[in-house]
């Protein structure tokens, strides 16, 4: 990463209090809104659960997690722990991450995440959506960590 400071666009109060605390009700207790589940990662510097709900891309038989926030505190964790969980209702499913670096890769993956998902995060994207060209998104994908995400070992 560049000297700059890492790009974050932090949410408002009626995203953090209402958006994302409905969201994550009702993920909990089974209901997945477009894909949602609730991410649970080990703080890097406490070692508690911190959660946070997210959207799952499926694409090309692969998962991944963006932050289309940027690089937020769920990032740093994840890169620190190396993977977490995703909960829908009862359901926990345990995973193993790997950051995605390479351009082509991350920008198949962006261009996927904002087919499906431009109404609702389009707004973090600086006009970036998904008809774009791979040197738009090339251009903004430094400031959107990747994650391909797998099941763990003996799940």
């Amino acid at each position: 990463m560049s000297e700059q400071a890492p790009h974050v666009k932090k949410p408002g109060w009626f995203t953090v209090n209402v958006l994302n605390r409905s969201v994550a009700w009702l993920t909990r207790r089974g209901v997945s809104v477009w894909g949602s589940r609730v991410l649970e990662v080990r703080g890097r510097k406490s070692g508690e659960w911190r959660r946070t709900p997210v959207n799952v891309l499926t694409l090309d038989g692969r998962r991944y997690l963006v932050a289309p926030r940027g690089h937020v505190q769920w990032t740093y964790n994840m890169r620190a722990a190396g993977g977490g969980r995703l909960v829908l209702g009862r359901n926990v499913e345990e995973f193993t991450a790997t950051e995605v670096l390479g351009d082509l890769e991350k920008i198949t993956v962006l261009r996927g995440y904002l087919r499906r998902w431009k109404s609702e995060v389009g707004a973090f994207f600086d006009g970036v959506g998904p008809n774009s060209t791979d040197e738009e998104l090339l251009a903004i994908a430094p400031k959107h960590p990747v994650f391909a995400i797998a099941p763990a070992r003996g799940e």
